[in-house]
C-alpha cells in the first residue's frame, strides 16, 4: 500500500470485512485517545484538517479509478466520528465531570453517528446521493457527525434537566 491508500483506508481498516463499520470503530477508539490526551478542540481541528486533505485525496483516487466512493475508502468515517466525539464532549462543560459521563457521551456519539449514517436523513442523504467527488464523500459524514453530536448534546441536556444538576 502506498501512503495515500494507508491514509484513505485508515491504516488498512478499509480493507477489512465490513470496512465502514471496522473503520468507524477503529476511528472511535483512536478518537477517544486523542480526546483524552488533547481535548475536544484539538480533535475537532484534526478532523477538519483530515476533511480538507481527504477531499483532495479521494477526488484523486476517484479520478484514477473511475469509481465513486469505493468501499475501502473510509477516512470519511474517521472524520465523521471525530466530529461527533468532539461535539458530544462539549457537554462535559455542564455535566458533572466524571469518567462515566465521558464514556456515556463517547458511546452515545458512536451510536448516534452510526444511526445517522444508516438513516441518512435530510441533507445528509441528499449530499450522499447528489454531491460527487471527494467533497460529497467527506461532507455527508461530517454532517452526520455534527447531527450525532447535537443529538448527544440534546440527550445530555435532557438528562441534566431530569436529574436537576
Amino acid at each position: 500500500m502506498n501512503l495515500s491508500e494507508i491514509f484513505l483506508s485508515l491504516l488498512g481498516a478499509g480493507k477489512l470485512p465490513s470496512p465502514r463499520i471496522s473503520a468507524t470503530v477503529l476511528a472511535w477508539i483512536i478518537g477517544l485517545g486523542l480526546l483524552w490526551a488533547l481535548g475536544a478542540e484539538s480533535l475537532f481541528t484534526l478532523a477538519f484538517a483530515l476533511f480538507i486533505i481527504g477531499i483532495f485525496e479521494i477526488t484523486k483516487e476517484e479520478n484514477r479509478s473511475g469509481v465513486h466512493d469505493p468501499s475501502w475508502i473510509v477516512i470519511d468515517e474517521a472524520v465523521g466520528v471525530w466530529v461527533a466525539l468532539s461535539v458530544s464532549a462539549s457537554a462535559l462543560r455542564w455535566l458533572p465531570s466524571s469518567a462515566m459521563n465521558l464514556w456515556l457521551l463517547a458511546a452515545g456519539a458512536l451510536g448516534a453517528y452510526l444511526l445517522m449514517l444508516l438513516l441518512a436523513p435530510s441533507t445528509i442523504g441528499w449530499i450522499r446521493r447528489n454531491v460527487k467527488g471527494g467533497l460529497g464523500v467527506m461532507l455527508d459524514d461530517v454532517l452526520a457527525g455534527f447531527a450525532a453530536g447535537l443529538l448527544v448534546l440534546l440527550a445530555a441536556k435532557g438528562a441534566q434537566a431530569l436529574l436537576g444538576h
